[in-house]
């Protein structure tokens, strides 16, 4: 937020008491008081990027507000803007016109591609944009000690790292069974964010009774990971914040039905992950805000409320998240509290956004080498793919639906030459190919659910190491799509036995687009439908659905460069340990 000089001050100061104009005032307006829980109106003062207050005013410019509905911008709690697959000026000109004004971002994504110098980009090339992206150190680089990253964070660097005043907190503490057990280095971590007087992110999916106590005794505040009510009221009664997540994978929206008029103080808004064209077609925060307020009945300002104040508080963000007095004047109009269909987006008192559209234009896009060509992975070939299996039965990964929660099935399997047979059944061959180091580590497994048939579909984005995970029925087909993105330096790769190699490039870290929003998101449309008419179902994201497979701090069965993980057991398991 602006800093204000002392004249600034002084002449807020003079605005408020009526004694001098502001320099914008939004007549005759409803807002939301997120304060009282009610609907009021009156004119909103705005000078020096603060509001200076409510109530009768009069401005150099003045614009009639009487017809719309101003609330707070919006906080997005827990994003990556990695997963959005643009670069973040692009992804702010997506969001910002939705109302969004800050975000509370996790650069782990390509933290444990590029180390540091990875959350360095992420900041310069947010600070071209009005979005705010408060950075939070990433805990867990990588996010277990048993896969390849590309980089490492330890306790020690986490100590000095966490002072430096562009971060803003410690970010998701995943190895939750590090924190429960209480690992010396993930301690240091913890104690080190304390020390600092920053919060810390939490990500405890299904933790629960003594070992939910021993987690949050580890000073964590938060969680986006609730998928029950018992689960999410054990952690609100526990005294941590909730994210109700809207993301493109993790479709969260019901953890909304247990907002209560008690406890909705507690609970906030996020995305997670969230892809582009998810984003500019359905919307960022305004599409949570409008369906939890449609769908599951919650009261819209104490909605507003999740969206705003509850994340400004539970992040320490002084003066943020209200329509009030000396808060920043980051401020979202919309036709009404059902549609939430933002009409203007004001960051610090300026004009950003209008129908939709943002009226800023970041500068060049800022692409440091540093995070280019980041795809070192030792040559691949068909052989590599084949899994060779003594017996007739083998653990398969199944994929969930709307969650990334992952089963684990026992499989009949033939096989025949040194290689399982596939035709005739519901699996396909997974492969993580270890991408940062060249050691040759590839991980292999099979896979239910996914529906795909006839070549191999992968990616660089795999969560969180980023290695290159690959899903097919074609080991010479898996091997070509391996290839095409160590050329493309990352990305998104379908290749087809009788169709040809389709190909998106995601230059930046394998992770991100460096094209314009519309160009990328056709490209993008264009290669997802490829992989749809090939048989993955229709609400089925082809990639981000991949690229959950290689998170072993989720349960239940994932899959890692260096071998299949059993998450619950939190230990390495045998393909045909069954």
């Amino acid at each position: 937020m602006k800093e204000l000089t002392v004249q600034e001050h002084e002449r807020l100061i003079r605005v408020a008491r009526g004694d001098e104009k502001a320099d914008t005032v939004l007549k005759n307006a409803a807002y939301t008081d997120v304060f009282s829980g009610d609907v009021k109106r009156g004119d909103i003062a705005i000078a020096c990027g603060r509001i200076a207050g409510v109530g009768s005013y009069v401005g150099e410019e003045e614009l009639d507000f009487s017809r719309l509905v101003v609330t707070p911008g919006f906080i997005d709690g827990h994003v990556h803007i990695e997963s959005s697959q643009l670069s973040p000026e692009e992804y702010a000109a997506l969001v910002v016109p939705r109302g969004t004004t800050a975000v509370v971002a996790d650069p782990h994504e390509i933290v444990n591609v590029c180390g540091m110098v990875g959350a360095e980009y992420m900041r310069k090339a947010s600070s071209r944009t009005p979005l705010d992206v408060i950075l939070q150190l990433p805990s867990c680089v990588p996010a277990t000690p048993f896969e390849t990253s590309g980089a490492e964070i330890s306790g020690e660097d986490t100590a000095k790292l966490i002072k430096d005043r562009h971060i803003h907190g410690l970010g998701e503490m995943m190895n939750y069974p590090g924190v429960v057990s209480g690992n010396a280095d993930v301690l240091l971590k913890l104690r080190a964010a304390l020390a600092a007087g920053k919060g810390i992110d939490g990500h405890a999916p299904a933790l629960s009774g003594r070992e939910l106590n021993a987690y949050l005794c580890g000073g964590i505040t938060s969680d986006h990971e609730c998928t029950s009510d018992g689960e999410t009221a054990e952690k609100i009664s526990k005294g941590m914040y909730v994210h109700v997540r809207h993301g493109s994978t993790c479709r969260d929206l019901a953890t909304a039905k247990n907002i209560g008029a008690f406890n909705f103080r507690r609970f906030l808004l996020c995305t997670d992950d969230r892809n582009a064209a998810d984003l500019r077609d359905k919307g960022h925060i305004d599409d949570a805000l409008r369906r939890i307020v449609k769908e599951y009945g919650i009261d819209p300002v104490a909605a507003v409320c999740c969206a705003t104040l509850n994340a400004a508080e539970c992040y320490g963000l002084k003066f943020r998240g209200a329509i009030a007095p000396f808060y920043a004047a980051d401020l979202a109009a919309a036709d009404d509290l059902s549609g939430f269909n933002v009409k203007y987006v004001f960051k610090d008192g300026v004009l950003v956004a209008e129908n939709g559209k943002p009226l800023f234009k970041p500068r060049k896009k800022y692409l440091p080498r540093a995070v280019l060509s980041t795809v070192n992975c030792a040559p691949v070939s068909p052989a590599d793919f084949a899994i060779n299996l003594k017996g007739g039965r083998a653990k398969a990964i199944v994929l969930g639906k709307g969650t990334i929660v992952t089963g684990s099935e026992t499989v009949e399997v033939r096989s025949e030459g040194g290689d399982v047979l596939l035709e005739g059944t519901p699996l396909l061959k997974l492969a993580v190919v270890e991408r940062h180091r060249a050691t040759g580590n590839i991980g292999r497994a099979l896979l239910k659910g996914y529906g795909f048939s006839g070549g191999a579909v992968a990616t660089t984005i795999a969560h969180d190491s980023h290695n290159i995970v690959v899903a097919g029925d074609d080991n010479a087909s898996m091997a070509e799509a391996v290839l095409r993105l160590k050329e493309a330096g990352g990305g998104l790769a379908v290749v087809l036995k009788e169709g040809g190699a389709h190909v998106l490039p995601l230059r930046i870290g394998g992770l991100m687009s460096d094209l314009k929003c519309g160009e990328f998101i056709a490209r993008f449309k264009e290669i997802e439908g490829v992989a749809h008419a090939a048989g993955v179902p229709a609400d089925t994201e082809p990639f981000m659905s991949l690229a959950f497979l290689s998170l072993a701090v989720v349960p239940r069965l994932k899959l890692l460069d260096t071998g299949l993980f059993d998450v619950d057991k939190f230990a390495f398991t045998d393909l045909e340990d069954v």
